[in-house]
């Protein structure tokens, strides 16, 4: 939809003129759990001085900051990509980025991930750098996509930061928690 030429839609004209920033593009693309997922690290995010505290991970481009302006050019560039460990596109540039973040940030810096614990796909890259650094909510165990994006969404809501553990050695598969209340 973004990408169609004859689309009017306000998102889809500014990403062909000029382009837009990605988490609100992602946010697009990806419904419920990105906005989720964006909110929260908004809400929560603590970077140190002169680094941002959002950062997105893409198929070829490594982390970029939440508020990169993308063009049509640079969805069209991520859709050739898969998101892969074992893909070198994919994989260099994600090793890359967070290579240079992590020595830019401080040894007990933490960097909590908001994305899928459950494949290698994010964390084996990301746990290869970071090592115990590299944290995830706790209550993402068992959960959806879905059911992790509304509560991300419920938590920045009501500033109600989730506790969160290493990657290392956590358990990341779990019993399924009962349904979010409805709001």
């Amino acid at each position: 939809m973004l990408l169609n030429s004859r689309a009017t839609f306000e998102r889809a004209f500014r990403i062909r003129n000029g382009g837009a920033p990605m988490g609100e593009v992602f946010s697009f693309l990806s419904g419920l759990y990105f906005r989720g997922k964006l909110a929260y690290a908004n809400q929560f995010a603590r970077p140190h001085p002169g680094l941002t505290g959002v950062l997105i991970i893409t198929s070829n481009r490594g982390l970029l900051p939440a508020e990169t302006i993308l063009t049509t050019e640079d969805l069209r560039s991520f859709s050739g990509v898969p998101i892969d460990a074992s893909h070198d596109p994919y994989f260099r540039p994600l090793h890359e980025s967070a290579s240079r973040l992590s020595k830019e940030l401080s040894l007990d810096s933490e960097i909590v991930l908001l994305g899928s614990i459950s494949t290698g796909k994010y964390i084996d890259p990301l746990l290869e750098i970071f090592q115990s650094r590299l944290l995830f909510p706790e209550q993402f165990v068992g959960r959806g996509d879905m059911s992790r994006g509304g509560l991300l969404l419920r938590c920045a809501d009501s500033r109600q930061e989730l506790q969160y553990i290493p990657v290392r050695g956590a358990v990341l598969h779990g019993k399924r928690p009962p349904k979010l209340e409805r709001r």
